[in-house]
C-alpha cells in the first residue's frame, strides 16, 4: 500500500511536468522507477508508455479547447511517429538494458543541448517567413504546409518533421519517452513552431505514438500492472493540473525547465549504464 502511495505522488509529479514540457512524463518516470523502485528498465518502459498514454488524454484536450495545439499538424505527424513506434516495439526487446540506458542518456543530453544552444527559428510572437517563392507565389513547400500552419507562423521542413517523426516513435518504443523529447524541439527550432504550441501539439500525439508501441509491450508481456495502475492515477491527476498552468508559465522559464529536466534525467541514466546505479 506505501509503494502504491508513493507511485501515485511520483506518478503526480511526473504527470504535471509531463504536461508542462510536452514530454509525457516518460523522462522523468523511467529513472523513477528503475532507480527509485528497482523496477527492471524494460517493464519500467511498459509502465512509462501507458503514463504517457493518461498523460497526453488528460491534457489534449485542454489544449485544444484554448486553441493552443495545433490538430492538423499533429495528426499528419502521428502518422509517422505511429510507424516509428511500432518499428521500435518490434526492436526494443532485442536490446540489452544498459545499452537502453545509455542511449536515454545521450539523447537527453542531446535535446537538453539542443534548447539551450539553438535559437528558435521564430519568435513566440512574431510570424514567421512563409515560404514564398521568387515571384511572390508559394514555394511547393510553402503550398505543402500551408494547411498545417498557424495564424501568426508557417510550419516549414516538412522532411525533417516527417523522418524526425519516425525517429521520434522508434525512440518512444524503445525509452517509453513518447516521443516529445524530440518533437518540442523538431517543431519548434526546425519547423519554426512556437515553443507554447509545439509543447500543446506534442501532448496530442503522444498517446497515438505510445499506443502503437505499448500495444507491442502488452503482448510481449513488458507492462507491469501492480506499478502501471497507481503511476496511471497520479501522472493523471498530474497531467491535468499541468495542462491548467502551461498557459501561466513564461515561454522562457519552460526552455529553461525543459533543459534542465533533461539533463539530470541523462546523469541518472548515464549512473544506471554506468552500472553504478
Amino acid at each position: 500500500m506505501e509503494i502504491a502511495l508513493l507511485l501515485i505522488v511520483g506518478g503526480v509529479v511526473v504527470g504535471t511536468f509531463g504536461s508542462l514540457l510536452g514530454l509525457g512524463g516518460g523522462v522523468l518516470l523511467v529513472p523513477l522507477l528503475t532507480l527509485g523502485f528497482n523496477l527492471p528498465l524494460r517493464e519500467a518502459v511498459g509502465v512509462s508508455l501507458v503514463c504517457v498514454i493518461v498523460t497526453s488524454g488528460a491534457s489534449a484536450s485542454v489544449f485544444l479547447d484554448r486553441g493552443v495545439a495545433n490538430l492538423r499538424l499533429g495528426m499528419a505527424l502521428e502518422l509517422f511517429t505511429a510507424i516509428g513506434a511500432l518499428l521500435g516495439g518490434t526492436i526494443a526487446f532485442l536490446l540489452d538494458e544498459r545499452l537502453v540506458a545509455g542511449l536515454f542518456a545521450l539523447v537527453l543530453i542531446y535535446a537538453a543541448t539542443t534548447m539551450l544552444r539553438l535559437k528558435p527559428a521564430a519568435s513566440e510572437d512574431v510570424a514567421t517567413p512563409t515560404g514564398e517563392g521568387p515571384t511572390g507565389a508559394p514555394a511547393p513547400a510553402g503550398r505543402l504546409m500551408a494547411g498545417l500552419s498557424g495564424p501568426n507562423y508557417r510550419v516549414r521542413a516538412p522532411i525533417a518533421g516527417a523522418t524526425g517523426g519516425v525517429f521520434a516513435g522508434t525512440l518512444s518504443a524503445i525509452l517509453g519517452i513518447g516521443g516529445g523529447l524530440v518533437m518540442v524541439p523538431l517543431m519548434h527550432i526546425a519547423m519554426g513552431v512556437p515553443l507554447r504550441i509545439a509543447t500543446a501539439t506534442s501532448n496530442l500525439m503522444i498517446g497515438v505514438t505510445a499506443s502503437a508501441s505499448a500495444i507491442v509491450y502488452l503482448l510481449r508481456g513488458g507492462i507491469d500492472p501492480y506499478a502501471a495502475a497507481p503511476s496511471a492515477v497520479g501522472v493523471f491527476v498530474g497531467a491535468a493540473v499541468g495542462s491548467r498552468l502551461a498557459h501561466r508559465v513564461d515561454v522562457r522559464v519552460l526552455r529553461v525547465l525543459f533543459a534542465g529536466v533533461l539533463a539530470w534525467t541523462a546523469f541518472l541514466m548515464l549512473r544506471r549504464a554506468a552500472g553504478l546505479g
